[in-house]
């Protein structure tokens, strides 16, 4: 993208940035949590580390993580299709189609906000594996136009068993969704995973962006012509990835998605159309997951509209949207007038949502903001993000606002402790994640049992022999307390969807600690990327 400033406009978002910033750092310091700079570029190399950690299936030679081997070789056996690949989605063993998507959305997001910078760090070639190892797997479960397979696994045996991958003697039953059991939600986000992941193979692979494309254009047919909740279809779901927002959301999503990668005005036009009905331009949210899509949803469509890239007739609808992005955002910046209507924050400065896995709302929700003030900086001078209350921001404090959230989950925070394993000097040595509690396959092929590996490797109290690098753990309470328990998987347990807003904000973030530049612009000229041309 082309930045559309001024230099005065340039040095206005500066100041306003700086100045964001030497709030935050006082704030971090009254907390106790002292700033320190930061290796960016180091946390980039071990999130996309993570990925090769969590993937099932047969690993290719290139495999960094020498503590993993072949897992789920037999997946969809039983139900006569090749299940066998994909992620698992934290410390278990079971592939659970909704936040896969959304993960492989994520990661496929981040090269074609950040892609130039990805590139320029020398990591271009392992962002794209970790994302097509995600999407090989979502064109093998889309067995069929009407037909996708969204889960492997079941949770409930999982969850008994304490075992490495390699040893599992759980289920591995297959579940689908289709014209009779409808999953719009699942079908949905699988949809925006492929038309984002196409944008970003689309210069270096064509042919497979092509395809990817195809797959999502019926996926989405799918998922909009038989309507209904994937967690209604697939009852075993339901205590582990609910779709507790419905579908609405990643219809919405997968709309948004298609016409970014198509440019088809009817993707656009389907996104007005239903942006009432489906909640689009009512919502306000306060939490941006795999779950709850409607933050992202509210700042896709407002990018349309501060780029210009819509008809007049879709302008008030678009305006719609932007309202509620920017309570979302504001949210985040705790500057709506009502104290309700903003994110609970801990002391030490980090967003607070909810118990469990508190850090995948930090990382999505650092990365909104990102994104925003990018789109806010190419709008030009004067754009800002407008709150309930008459409070604004430019895109200077938007940006610092994310720049805090990032260096907190890397050690800037009153406890000094780095939430993403293997980076810095203090980090979680107990992650709650089976495969790297106990010793490694390759070191020790006997047969670990369920029981074995509770009795033996679970209730040990000292560090995991393999360290999970790049995994983003939970995180502390509300209170800034962490407890490094592999028991305590609240807030241990490291899942797929904390890292992947990461890998693109690392690599910006080490573009703009070289340059000295806090403005987060986009990395390409217009119309092309390093990874995608949209």
């Amino acid at each position: 993208m082309i930045m559309r400033r001024s230099s005065g406009a340039a040095a206005w978002v500066l100041g306003v940035a700086v100045a964001a910033a030497a709030t935050f750092f006082l704030a971090a310091e009254a907390a106790g949590a002292a700033p320190v700079p930061h290796d960016y570029e180091q946390a980039l190399r071990k999130s996309l580390l993570y990925f090769e950690a969590q993937r099932s299936g047969r690993l290719p030679y290139g495999q960094r993580v020498a503590w993993r081997d072949h897992s789920g070789l037999t997946d969809g056996l039983e139900q006569g299709v090749d299940l066998v690949g994909g992620y698992y989605d934290a410390g278990d063993h079971v592939k659970f189609g909704l936040p896969m998507a959304f993960t492989v959305t994520m990661l496929s997001w981040s090269l074609l906000e950040y892609g130039g910078d990805v590139a320029a760090a020398g990591e271009l070639a392992h962002a794209l594996e970790s994302i097509k190892w995600g999407t090989d797997y979502f064109i093998k479960a889309h067995t069929k136009p009407d037909e996708l397979w969204a889960e492997v696994g079941d949770g409930d045996t999982d969850h008994y068993c304490w075992q490495r991958p390699e040893d599992m003697t759980t289920s591995r039953q297959a579940y689908k969704v289709d014209r009779e059991r409808p999953g719009s939600d699942v079908a949905g986000e699988t949809a925006a995973a492929l038309a984002a992941a196409s944008m970003a193979f689309r210069e270096t692979n064509p042919h497979y962006a092509h395809l990817l494309l195809h797959h999502a254009q019926q996926l989405f047919e799918f998922a909009d012509k038989y309507r209904g909740k994937y967690d209604s279809s697939i009852a075993e779901v339901k205590s582990y990835y609910a779709s507790v927002s419905g579908y609405h959301d990643e219809l919405l999503w997968a709309a948004l998605w298609l016409h970014r990668a198509t440019g088809r005005a009817s993707y656009l036009d389907y996104v007005v159309k239903n942006a009432h009905e489906f909640g689009g331009t009512g919502w306000a949210i306060t939490e941006f997951s795999w779950d709850v899509k409607y933050a992202g949803v509210q700042i896709l469509a407002t990018r349309l509209l501060l780029r210009g890239e819509h008809e007049e007739r879709h302008r008030a609808t678009l305006q719609g949207y932007r309202a509620k992005a920017e309570h979302y955002l504001c949210a985040c910046m705790g500057k709506n007038a009502a104290a309700e209507d903003n994110v609970e924050r801990s002391p030490g400065g980090m967003l607070y949502v909810r118990q469990w896995n508190n850090m995948q709302y930090v990382t999505s929700a650092a990365f909104l903001l990102s994104v925003y003030s990018g789109y806010l900086t190419e709008a030009g001078e004067g754009a800002a993000v407008t709150c309930a209350g008459g409070a604004s921001a430019g895109a200077g404090e938007v940006f610092a606002h994310a720049k805090a959230q990032v260096d907190y989950v890397l050690g800037s925070n009153p406890r000094g402790i780095s939430y993403l394993v293997g980076y810095g000097a203090k980090f979680p040595a107990r992650v709650h994640h089976r495969a790297a509690s106990i010793v490694p396959y390759k070191d020790r092929k006997e047969f670990i049992g369920c029981a074995q590996g509770f009795d033996d490797w679970f209730g040990r109290k000292s560090a995991n022999p393999n360290v999970v690098v790049g995994a983003i753990v939970g995180g502390p309470d509300r209170h800034d307390r962490f407890r490094d328990d592999r028991v305590n998987y609240m807030q241990t347990e490291a899942c797929t969807y904390n890292t992947a807003p990461m890998v693109g904000m690392f690599a910006m973030l080490n573009r703009v600690a070289r340059q000295q530049d806090p403005t987060p612009a986009t990395t390409r000229p217009e119309g092309t990327t390093s990874t995608a041309a949209e």
